[in-house]
């Protein structure tokens, strides 16, 4: 473990700031990790455990009373005492994985997300691909659109295949990419008008990107156009929807009519 960077003073009583701090930290580890001459399964795994690590024990450093939930830890999933807290961390160490593993994509990812009561009420999403951190503290704005037809992100390698017919009827183009914090942040960014999965997901793979979603000012929801709910026990949350709010109408117009599931 390297040693464990100082946080900003803001970091220490502001949400917003230490979920921004901690996913950027644990980028910048990722990107070092990125250098040490691995490749395929064992790339993957050191940056899976490194920055696992790394967040897990900024958690317990600067939000010791909060419970945690990460991707890379099967205890702290099945962990039944953070179904009864008032606030859990949601984090994703390293989304997209295989994209991380394939310098030199920028299409992956770490999620930092609290819940609170009920909530998702702050976030942070690192690209350090693009060395850039976007978080609900100083929430992106929505650029306006600047694409004529829409553009939907998709899965490189498991795009749904409702998806194509949807394009269709909207006149849209898929945008293929990795890691669903990056296809949700191509929204905010003018890079893509609209992200629709339902090919499986868990709470950890959206948390963080829907809450800063939700700070720009895009819809977000299930793809029947109910809630996304986190901490729930079965951490399975397969489908969701985040777009611009001009395009929600027309996309769950067309699941529900084409009783997608």
């Amino acid at each position: 473990m390297t040693t464990t960077p100082d946080a900003p003073a803001a970091a220490a009583t502001d949400d917003h700031a230490f979920a921004a701090w901690a996913a950027t930290v644990a980028g910048d580890l990722l990107t070092e990790v990125r250098t040490q001459g691995l490749q395929g399964r064992e790339l993957k795994d050191a940056g899976d455990r490194a920055a696992h690590e790394l967040l897990m024990e900024l958690c317990a450093q600067h939000r010791p009373g909060d419970a945690v939930m990460s991707e890379e830890s099967t205890a702290s999933i099945q962990d039944q005492a953070r179904l009864s807290a008032s606030r859990v961390w949601i984090i994703d160490p390293l989304d997209g994985t295989r994209e991380f593993s394939e310098p030199p994509r920028d299409d992956w990812a770490v999620h930092v997300a609290l819940w609170e009561d009920g909530e998702l009420v702050a976030g942070a999403v690192a690209q350090p691909g693009l060395a850039t951190t976007f978080d609900t503290g100083t929430p992106p704005l929505l650029a306006p659109r600047t694409s004529e037809r829409p553009r939907i992100a998709v899965s490189r390698t498991r795009p749904p295949a409702f998806v194509e017919g949807l394009a269709e009827e909207l006149g849209a183009d898929l945008v293929p990419m990795g890691s669903a914090g990056a296809k949700v942040i191509s929204v905010v960014r003018d890079v893509t008008d609209a992200y629709v999965h339902a090919g499986g997901q868990y709470e950890w793979d959206s948390a963080a990107p829907v809450a800063v979603a939700r700070a720009a000012g895009l819809h977000t929801s299930r793809i029947d156009g109910s809630p996304l709910v986190y901490n729930q026990e079965d951490v399975l949350l397969p489908d969701l929807v985040v777009c611009r709010p001009e395009l929600a109408d027309a996309i769950l117009d067309y699941v529900r009519r084409t009783g997608v599931e």
